[in-house]
């Protein structure tokens, strides 16, 4: 049994009523509920056409509620995973993030460690941590480097 356009709309209406969506994200779970002959694309044209879904407002949303655990790199990631071209992520980040990346690791890494590494074993797995959480090398290196000045000012 087809099930009516309206349906398709009122569910993506309670889908974007919970939180932002990216446009791939809402074609993904409108696919998963449509009959064959439904036009997914459709809805999906008059959502973005009425404002009511937009990347750039879920990219934004994003990249404000993940700022604070992960590095932008990580972010950017995610964000393509979704479906939100590069330019939109890039404005995104530029837009949203207004501490720099080394404020933002230094926040994380207090929260998780606390204290500077104590050995080369104790620097690998604080260094392994931050990159999974999407902070660069270099900008690890500068801030395990040296612990002492560096915890100091934060």
């Amino acid at each position: 049994m087809k099930k009516p356009a309206s349906s398709l709309t009122s569910t993506a209406l309670r889908l974007l009523a919970t939180r932002e969506h990216s446009r791939q994200e809402l074609r993904r779970k409108l696919a998963a509920r449509a009959d064959e002959g439904d036009d997914v694309e459709a809805v999906l044209d008059r959502m973005a056409e009425t404002g009511l879904q937009s990347d750039a407002r879920f990219a934004e949303s994003y990249v404000r509620s993940r700022a604070g655990r992960l590095g932008s790199a990580r972010i950017r990631r995610e964000l393509g995973d979704r479906g939100v071209t590069e330019e939109l992520a890039s404005t995104a980040l530029g837009e949203v993030l207004v501490e720099d990346e080394l404020t933002r690791a230094r926040s994380v890494w207090k929260k998780k460690f606390g204290q500077p590494p104590v050995d080369a074993k104790d620097w690998a797995r604080q260094a392994r941590f931050l990159q999974s959480r999407g902070f660069s090398a270099e900008l690890i290196r500068k801030l395990l480097k040296d612990p002492v000045h560096e915890f100091v000012e934060g």
